[in-house]
C-alpha cells in the first residue's frame, strides 16, 4: 500500500510538472511562443517575462512553483508516505524531470529552476532546503556574479547539491536535492551546449566591482554631456 502511495505521488509529479505554464499562460492571453524568442528555446518564466510583460510573467513564476509545491507537500502530509524513506526523493525528483522532459513533448522541456525551489517548498515547514538553494543563486547572481545565466545557474546548483549532502536534512531530502540538482544542471549544460558555445565565457564580478563599473560609466556620461552643452554654448554665443 505505502510504495503505491509513493508512486501514485511521483506519477502526480511527474504529470504536475510536465505542464508548461510559461508557455501555455503567454501563448493563450497573449498569442505568443516565448520558445521562439530567444536562441536557447527555452519555456522558461524568464522568456515569459520578456514576452508577455511582469504581470503574466509573474503568473507564471508561481505556477511553476506551485507545479512543484504542490504534489511534494501533499505528499509530505499524507499518512501513506514517509519523509524518512528514501523513495521519497523520487517524488521531489518527479516535478522537476516532468518539466524537464515533460510528457507530450520531452524534447520541448525547460531548465526547471522555479520548478525546483516549488519542490524544497514543498517540504514545508521545514524551509532549510529552499532557504540553501536561494542563497547559492543570490550569491552568484548579486554578489559574486557569474556570467553567463546558464553556467550561474549550474554553479548555483551544484554548490547546493555539494551543501545538502554535508547537512543535517533528512537523507531522502539529501537525496531529493542530488537528484534535482543534476537535473537542472544537465538541462542547462545542455542549453549552453547547444545555443552558447561560441559566445560562453565564464567571468566572476563581485556586486562592488559592479557598482563601481556602473558609477564610472554614469561619470563619462556626465562628461560627455557637460562637453556637449559647453560646446552647445559657445555655438550659441558665437
Amino acid at each position: 500500500m505505502m510504495l503505491t502511495a509513493y508512486l501514485f505521488y511521483s506519477f502526480f509529479g511527474y504529470l504536475s510538472g510536465s505542464v508548461l505554464y510559461s508557455y501555455l499562460i503567454p501563448k493563450y492571453f497573449c498569442h505568443v511562443d516565448v520558445r521562439t524568442v530567444n536562441e536557447d528555446q527555452n519555456p522558461g518564466a524568464f522568456n515569459a517575462f520578456s514576452v508577455a510583460g511582469p504581470r503574466i510573467g509573474l503568473l507564471c513564476v508561481l505556477c511553476d512553483i506551485g507545479k512543484g509545491f504542490l504534489p511534494v507537500f501533499l505528499a509530505a502530509h499524507s499518512s501513506a508516505v514517509s519523509m524518512s524513506s528514501w523513495i521519497f526523493a523520487l517524488i521531489l525528483l518527479a516535478p522537476v524531470a516532468g518539466h524537464a522532459w515533460p510528457f507530450l513533448q520531452p524534447a520541448k522541456g525547460g531548465k526547471a529552476i522555479s520548478v525546483s525551489f516549488g519542490v524544497l517548498l514543498g517540504l514545508l515547514p521545514d524551509l532549510r532546503p529552499a532557504l540553501l538553494l536561494a542563497a547559492f543563486y543570490l550569491t552568484f547572481s548579486l554578489i559574486l556574479i557569474i556570467q553567463p545565466h546558464n553556467l550561474r545557474s549550474i554553479v548555483s546548483f551544484s554548490g547546493f547539491a555539494v551543501a545538502a549532502q554535508i547537512s543535517r536534512f533528512l537523507p531522502s531530502v539529501r537525496l531529493g536535492s542530488l537528484l534535482v540538482s543534476l537535473v537542472v544542471c544537465f538541462r542547462h549544460l545542455f542549453s549552453l551546449r547547444e545555443h552558447e558555445t561560441e559566445n560562453a565565457a565564464f567571468t566572476i564580478q563581485s556586486l562592488s566591482a559592479k557598482i563601481r563599473k556602473k558609477q564610472k560609466k554614469r561619470i563619462i556620461f556626465t562628461v560627455h554631456l557637460k562637453q556637449r552643452q559647453t560646446i552647445y554654448f559657445r555655438r550659441i554665443d558665437t
